[in-house]
C-alpha cells in the first residue's frame, strides 16, 4: 500500500491545497491516507508525534471523542466537500447504442441480415439481353409486375431483425436500470451507528463523514477508515485486505488502525472516522481496478486493429459488464453447488436437447429443398445451367436458406431467456413487499425447491422482545417479579450493578413511540430484558452507566460462541477488582463455587447443589419456554495484578447472584407458517443456542414436534457424539442416521449448524438431493448461509458478515416471510414451465409445417417473416403474460419438484403434444384442402416473387389464431380444468392477450407484401376464430387422458445426479490462460460460438449475480488447459452479451463437457446450418 501514496497525480481530483490546511480543517485528504497506510505501532509513533495522540486528531478534524459531530448540515456538507463522500461511483452504465451493438452480435441474426441483403441485392437481377425468365425454370418468373416487388420480402426480413434488436436492446438496458436500483437498495439496508450530538443514531452508511464518531460492535463489516479511540477485546478479520486469515487484535495502545472492508469479529469500540469512500483503504482498491479496467480495454483495442478479425471473434473473452470485473470469474476459485441452481441446470440441459434437434431439422429442410429444386429444374426440366441465370438460381437458393434458418429460429425457444428474466425480476419486486430483499436472483427459484429449513429460534420463530419474568435470588425462586423490598439489599446493588454494567453501552431502553404502547428495546434484546428487571425492580440503570463510563471500564470480555458469556472488570476505588459476568445459566454455575444466600452473604455452592438448582429452578423455567441467564461475580485484590489474558484462570470460582428467566414469546404467525411448510412438503429444524428444554418447549409452541411423533431433540454435544467417529471426524453414515429424525438442535455452536447443513445436503439415502434454506444472523453463523443452498439473513438482528453471506434478507426477521419465499420461489418454477408448454407447442407446430411444406410444396406456408412474428415477437408478449401470473396458496398444498424432476412434466408434455396434433391438423386440412372449403385461390407452387395468397394469409391467422386461445390454456399446467381461474387477478396478462388480437388484425388486414398477406373478409375471420376457439374445448378433452401412457417423453430437461453436482473445488493450477493454445483455436470459435450460443443462452439468471453482489473483487480471467477444458472454453467465447452466463457451464461436469463435444461433432457435420437463434434478450445487467 506504500507505494499508492506517491501516485499524487492519481487522487489528485480527491485532494484539496494543502496550504489551507484542508478547508479550515488541521489535516488535509493527503495525511490522512498517508497515516492510514501505517500499521500498528509505527502508527501510534506518528499519531503520538504528529498530531498529540488520537483525542489531538479529533480536535484537528473539530470533532469530540465523546459527543461526536453537531448536526450543523452546513458542516457536514463543509466535511464531504474536503473529504470525499462515503460511496464509491459505481462503473458507468452501458448505453442504448451499446446494447444495440451487442444484440446485433447475435450469430443468427447475423445470416438473417446477411441472407437478407443478398436477397435484397438479387431481387433487382434482371437477365440481361434477349434471355427469357421462363428459360431459367418454370417457377423462375411471377406475376407482371411482382418481379419489381421482390425486394419486399428482404427489406420485411431486415425490418423484422431491427425490431428484435431493439426489443432486446431495451429489455437489456431496463434490466440494467433495475438491477442498479436493487444494488443501491441493499446498500441503503446497511446502516452503522455514530455518535452526532452526543445522541447514538443510526445512519446508513453513505452518510458517514471524516470526523464522525461510530461505535463498532461484534458482527459490523467496517464502512470506512478510521482511528481507534476506546476498545473493547476487540478483534479484527482483516483477510479481505491482507489476505492474513488470523484476527488481528486491536487496542489504542499496540495497533488503533481500523481499515474499510474488514469485519469485526469480537468485542467493541469507537473510532474516529479519518477516510471514506474513494479514499479509504477498500476504495483506493476499487479505483485502481477502475483504472486497470481500462488499460485492459485499450489494450483489447488495439490488438483488436492490429489482428482484425480474429481477434474481434476473441472480444467476447472480456466481460459482459462492459469493462467491469466479472465477479463470477473472480470468484471461480471459490465455485459452490449453489453457482448452478436447479433451474438453469434443467433449462440448459432442455436448450441443448431443442438445439440439437433444431439444427437437425433446419439442415434437412434445407438439403431438401435445394435437392428437390435441382432435380425439378435440371432433371425433370432437363434445362442447362446457363451463366445468365445463375443470380436467378442463387436466389432461390438463398430463399431456401433463409426458411432453412427460419426454421431453426422457430426450433430454439429464444423467448425462454426473457421469460426467466421476467419472471424472476417480477418475483423479486414483489418479494420486497413481502419482506424478502433478495441479494442473489437465482435464490428466488432455488427456494421453491426447498425441502429443508434450518432456522434460529430467537427473533425468527419469536418475536425478539424479550422480557424478564421469573428470577432466583437470595435462595427464593420468584414466579413473577418480586417487590425490590423483599429483597435483601446487599444482593440487589450487586445485581443493578451486574446488569448495568455489564452489557453492551448501546442496549438501553427508550420510551414507546406512541401513548399506551409497550417501552422500545435498542441494542441486544436479551440485555434489554435484563435492563427491563432493572426497571421492574423500581431502580434505573443510567446514573449507575454515568458513574462508570465505557471508557473507564478496565477489561471486557464480550460475548462469543465459545465463551456463552460476558464478563466487564471493573477498578474499585480501593484499587482492587471487581468483575461481573453473565451468560447460559448451566455453564456459568459450573463455573460458580458460592452463592448469595437469603441476606446477601456468600455461601458455599457445591456440585451437590447445582444439580438441585438445575432441577428444580432452571428445567422448570426452561420447560416453560423461559431463555435462562445467570448472574455472578468475582473479586480480585489489586496487588499482584491478575493475567487478565489467561480467561480460564479468571472466568471461574465465581459468586452466583441470580438466575434469570427470560420469555421470549412465539410470534402469532409462526405456528400457522410452520403449518404450511409441512404441508408443502418441508421438513423445518430448530437449530438455537438455548436450553434443550427451552427449546423444545418453543418447538413445541411452534408446531414443530408435535408430541407422540417419532423426532429427535438432542443438544451440540449429543450431536457431535453421534455423528463423529473414535478420531473426532464427522462420518456421513453417521449423520444419515441423525438428520431425517433431528427436529430441534440445542446450545449448538455456528460449527454444529454448518456441519448440519452440510450433512443434509450431502447425504444421498433419499432418492432427491435435498435443498436447504438457512436462517442465520451472527458473524459465524456465515459458513453455514454460504454452505446452504439459500442463505436468510436477519435484516435486523443480522449482522453485516452474516447478510454478506446471504442469498435473501428477511427485513423483518419473520420465519413466516420465509414461506412467502417458498411461494414465490413455485411460483417462478411454474411460470417458466406455463411458457414452455406454450412456446414448445409454437414450436413444434412451426417445424414442423415449416419442414413438411418445404418438402411437399417447395415452400414454407408460413413465410421467414410470418414466422419472426410468430417466434419472436408474440413469444416475448407470451413470456411478459405468463411469467407475471401471481402466486397462490395452493402452490404450498403440493411437495417440492426436487432436482431430478423433469423440467417438462408428464401433465404437460401430453398438453404439449394434445395441441400440437390439434393444430396440425386444422393447418394441414387449411393447407391442402383449403382453397375447396373456402373457393379460393390455391397458394401451393406459388412461382418467386409471387403476390400474396388468400388461401396462405387464412392458414397465418388460423396459426396466430390457435396460439392466442392456447395461451389461456398454457396457464394452467397441472392438469386443472378451469383454465380461466384468476385471469382477472393478472391485467398484464389480459393486456396482452387483447393487444396481441389487434396487432394480427392489423397485419392482416394491413400488412401486405412485406407480411404476406391479403385482406381477409369478416366471414373467413369468423373461421379464423371460431377454429382458435376450438383450442379451448380441445384443452377439456385432452385434460380427460390419463397421463399413464405417456412415459415416453418424461425425461425432457431432467437432471442427472452427475449433471446436478459440480465440482466444489477448482484447480488454480488448471485455470491458467494458455494464450498459444488460445491462438491456435481463434480459427475455430466461429464454429463453436454457434452451438454453444444455446447452451449459454439458457443461463440468463446468472448474468445478475455480478450486478447484484455488491462485493466486488479483483480478480483475473482464468482458463483450464487441459483437455476438457478446451471443449469447455468454448462455452466462454458465446457472444458478448453472454459472457458471464458461461460460469455455471464452465464448472467440469461430466455433462457440459460430452454435450459440448457433441455440439463441435455436430457443428463440422452441419457446416450449413451452424448458427442459433437470437435471443430476444441477451443476458446482462
Amino acid at each position: 500500500m506504500g507505494d499508492m501514496s506517491n501516485s499524487s497525480d492519481f487522487y489528485a481530483k480527491n485532494q484539496r491545497s494543502e496550504n489551507n490546511h484542508a478547508g479550515g480543517f488541521g489535516v488535509s485528504v493527503l495525511e490522512l491516507r498517508s497515516l492510514m497506510e501505517q500499521r500498528a505501532t509505527e502508527a501510534v509513533v506518528r499519531v503520538q508525534e504528529e498530531y498529540g495522540g488520537v483525542e489531538g486528531l479529533c480536535s484537528r478534524l473539530n470533532t469530540s471523542p465523546t459527543e461526536g459531530l453537531t448536526s450543523s448540515q452546513a458542516d457536514l456538507d463543509k466535511r464531504r466537500e474536503v473529504y470525499g463522500e462515503n460511496t464509491i461511483p459505481p462503473k458507468k452504465p452501458k448505453t442504448f447504442l451499446e446494447l444495440v451493438w451487442e444484440a446485433l452480435q447475435d450469430v443468427t441474426l447475423i445470416i438473417l441480415e446477411v441472407a437478407a441483403v443478398v436477397s435484397l441485392g438479387l431481387s433487382f437481377y434482371r437477365p440481361p439481353g434477349d434471355t427469357s425468365v421462363d428459360s431459367c425454370g418454370a417457377a423462375a418468373g411471377g406475376e407482371e409486375g411482382e418481379g419489381e416487388a421482390g425486394w419486399i420480402e428482404g427489406a420485411a426480413i431486415l425490418l423484422s431483425v431491427v425490431c428484435v434488436v431493439l426489443v432486446t436492446a431495451f429489455n437489456d438496458w431496463s434490466k440494467e436500470k433495475q438491477f442498479r436500483g436493487l444494488q443501491s437498495r441493499i446498500q441503503q439496508e446497511q446502516k452503522f451507528q455514530v455518535v452526532r450530538d452526543g445522541q447514538v443514531v443510526q445512519l446508513p452508511v453513505a452518510d458517514l463523514v471524516v470526523g464522525d464518531i461510530a461505535q463498532i460492535k461484534y458482527g459490523d463489516l467496517l464502512p470506512t477508515d478510521g482511528i481507534l479511540i476506546q476498545g473493547n477485546d476487540l478483534k479484527i478479520d482483516e483477510s479481505s485486505l491482507t489476505g492474513e486469515s488470523d484476527h488481528v487484535k486491536k487496542d489504542t495502545e499496540h495497533d488503533p488502525m481500523l481499515l474499510s472492508g474488514t469485519h469485526v469479529m469480537e468485542g467493541s469500540g469507537r473510532m474516529v472516522v479519518t477516510a471514506v469512500g474513494v479514499n479509504s483503504q477498500t476504495g483506493i482498491i476499487f479505483t485502481l481496478l477502475g483504472a486497470g479496467t481500462e488499460e485492459e480495454e485499450l489494450k483489447e483495442k488495439k490488438v483488436k486493429k492490429q489482428d482484425g478479425a480474429a481477434a474481434m471473434e476473441m472480444q467476447p473473452l472480456k466481460s459482459a459488464e462492459g469493462g467491469e470485473p466479472d465477479e463470477k470469474e473472480k470468484r471461480k476459485v471459490n465455485v459452490s453447488k449453489k453457482d448452478k441452481s436447479v433451474l438453469q441446470g434443467k433449462l440448459t440441459k432442455l436448450a441443448v436437447q431443442i438445439g440439437k434437434a433444431g439444427l437437425l431439422m433446419s439442415s434437412i429442410t434445407v438439403i431438401m429443398l435445394v435437392l428437390t429444386f435441382v432435380i425439378d429444374t435440371f432433371v425433370v426440366q432437363g434445362l442447362p445451367w446457363l451463366t445468365e441465370c445463375t443470380p436467378i438460381y442463387i436466389q432461390y437458393f438463398v430463399k431456401f436458406f433463409i426458411v432453412g434458418v427460419t426454421v431453426l429460429v422457430v426450433a430454439v425457444p429464444e423467448g425462454l431467456p426473457l421469460a426467466v428474466t421476467i419472471s424472476l425480476a417480477y418475483s423479486v419486486k414483489k418479494m420486497m413487499k413481502d419482506n424478502n430483499l433478495v441479494r442473489h436472483l437465482d435464490a428466488c427459484e432455488t427456494m421453491g425447491n426447498a425441502t429443508a429449513i434450518c432456522s434460529d429460534k430467537t427473533g425468527t420463530l419469536t418475536t425478539n422482545r424479550m422480557t424478564a419474568v421469573q428470577c432466583y435470588i437470595a435462595d427464593v425462586h420468584h414466579k413473577v417479579v418480586p417487590d425490590p423490598g423483599a429483597l435483601p439489599p446487599k444482593s440487589l446493588d450487586v445485581l443493578m450493578h451486574a446488569i448495568s454494567i455489564n452489557s453492551a453501552y448501546t442496549s438501553k431502553i427508550l420510551p414507546p413511540d406512541i401513548e399506551g404502547g409497550l417501552p422500545k428495546q435498542v441494542g441486544n434484546k436479551t440485555e434489554c430484558g435484563l435492563l427491563g428487571l432493572v426497571l421492574d425492580l423500581k431502580r434505573d440503570y443510567q446514573p449507575i452507566r454515568k458513574q462508570m463510563p465505557e471508557e473507564l471500564l478496565y477489561k471486557v470480555y464480550t460475548f462469543n460462541s465459545a465463551r456463552k458469556s460476558m464478563s466487564t472488570v471493573v477498578k474499585q476505588p480501593d484499587g482492587s477488582y471487581r468483575m461481573y459476568s453473565k451468560g447460559a445459566s448451566e455453564i456459568m454455575l459450573k463455573k460458580c463455587n458460592r452463592i448469595l444466600n437469603e441476606v446477601g452473604e456468600p455461601r458455599v455452592f457445591r456440585p451437590r447443589d447445582r444439580d438441585e438448582m438445575v432441577k428444580k429452578v432452571i428445567e422448570p423455567m426452561a420447560c416453560e419456554g423461559l431463555r435462562t441467564i445467570c448472574v455472578a461475580y468475582r473479586d480480585f485484590p489489586a496487588s499482584p495484578e491478575p493475567l487478565w489474558d489467561e480467561e480460564d484462570l479468571i472466568l471461574n470460582d465465581l459468586i452466583a447472584v441470580s438466575v434469570v428467566g427470560i420469555e421470549d414469546p412465539v410470534r402469532p404467525e409462526v405456528p400457522d407458517a410452520i403449518m404450511k411448510c409441512q404441508h408443502a412438503g418441508i421438513t423445518v429444524r430448530m437449530v438455537t443456542g438455548d436450553n434443550i428444554n427451552t427449546a423444545r418447549a418453543i418447538a413445541i409452541k411452534c408446531g414443530i414436534i408435535h408430541p407422540g411423533e417419532d423426532f429427535l431433540c438432542i443438544d451440540g454435544k449429543e450431536f457431535n457424539r453421534r455423528i463423529r467417529n473414535e478420531k473426532g471426524e464427522v462420518e456421513q453414515e453417521r449423520m444419515d442416521k441423525v438428520w431425517p429424525k433431528l427436529r430441534v438442535l440445542a446450545r449448538s455452536s455456528p460449527t454444529d449448524k454448518h456441519t448440519l447443513v452440510k450433512g443434509i445436503i450431502d447425504s444421498t439415502m433419499v432418492a432427491q438431493r435435498q435443498v436447504v434454506a438457512v436462517t442465520g444472523d451472527g458473524t459465524n453463523d456465515g459458513p453455514a448461509l454460504k454452505k446452504a443452498d439459500v442463505g436468510f439473513a436477519m435484516g435486523i438482528a443480522g449482522t453485516d458478515v452474516a447478510k454478506e453471506a446471504s442469498d435473501i434478507i428477511l427485513t423483518d426477521d419473520n420465519f413466516s416471510s420465509i414461506v412467502k419465499a417458498v411461494m414465490w420461489g413455485r411460483n417462478v418454477y411454474d411460470s417458466i414451465s406455463k411458457f414452455l408448454q406454450f412456446q414448445l407447442t409454437v414450436n413444434v407446430v412451426a417445424v414442423i409445417v415449416a419442414f413438411t411444406g418445404a418438402c411437399v410444396t417447395q415452400d414454407s406456408p408460413l413465410k421467414a417473416v410470418q414466422m419472426l412474428w410468430v417466434n419472436l415477437i408474440m413469444d416475448t408478449f407470451a413470456s411478459l403474460a405468463l411469467a407475471t401470473e401471481p402466486p397462490t396458496e395452493s402452490l404450498l398444498k403440493r411437495r417440492p419438484y426436487g432436482r431430478n424432476k423433469p423440467l417438462i412434466s408428464s401433465t404437460m408434455t401430453k398438453n404439449i403434444l394434445g395441441h400440437a396434433v390439434y393444430q396440425l391438423i386444422i393447418i394441414f386440412t387449411l393447407l391442402f384442402a383449403g382453397e375447396k372449403i373456402f373457393d379460393i385461390d390455391s397458394g401451393r407452387g406459388a412461382p418467386l416473387h409471387s403476390p400474396p395468397s388468400e388461401h396462405y394469409t387464412i392458414i397465418f391467422n388460423a396459426f396466430v389464431m390457435m396460439q392466442i386461445f392456447n395461451e389461456i390454456n398454457a396457464r394452467k399446467i397441472h392438469g386443472e380444468r378451469n383454465v380461466f381461474e384468476g385471469i382477472f387477478r393478472n391485467p398484464i396478462f389480459c393486456t396482452i392477450v387483447f393487444g396481441t388480437i389487434v396487432l394480427q388484425v392489423l397485419i392482416v388486414q394491413l400488412g401486405g407484401k412485406p407480411f404476406s398477406c391479403v385482406a381477409l373478409d369478416i366471414e373467413k375471420w369468423m373461421w379464423c376464430v371460431f377454429l382458435g376457439m376450438g383450442e379451448l374445448l380441445w384443452g377439456q378433452v385432452i385434460s380427460t387422458i390419463p397421463n399413464s401412457g405417456l412415459r415416453f417423453l418424461r425425461r425432457a430437461g431432467q437432471l442427472s445426479q452427475k449433471d446436478e453436482l459440480p465440482e466444489d473445488d477448482v484447480n488454480d493450477d488448471n485455470e491458467e490462460i494458455d494464450h498459444a493454445e488460445r491462438e491456435l483455436r481463434r480459427g475455430q470459435i466461429l464454429w463453436f460460438r454457434g452451438l454453444n450460443r444455446i447452451q449459454t443462452q439458457i443461463d440468463v439468471v446468472n448474468t445478475f449475480k455480478s450486478g447484484c453482489s455488491y462485493q466486488a473483487q479483483a480478480g483475473a480471467l482464468r482458463r483450464q488447459s487441459s483437455t476438457t477444458s478446451q471443449t469447455q472454453d468454448v462455452t466462454h467465447v458465446s457472444s458478448p452479451s453472454h459472457v458471464s452466463l458461461s460460469n455455471a457451464l464452465s464448472s467440469p461436469t461430466n455433462t457440459t463437457t460430452t454435450t459440448t463435444t457433441t455440439a463441435v461433432a455436430a457443428a463440422a457435420a452441419a457446416a450449413a446450418a451452424t448458427a442459433t437463434a437470437p435471443s430476444p434478450t441477451t443476458g446482462q445487467c
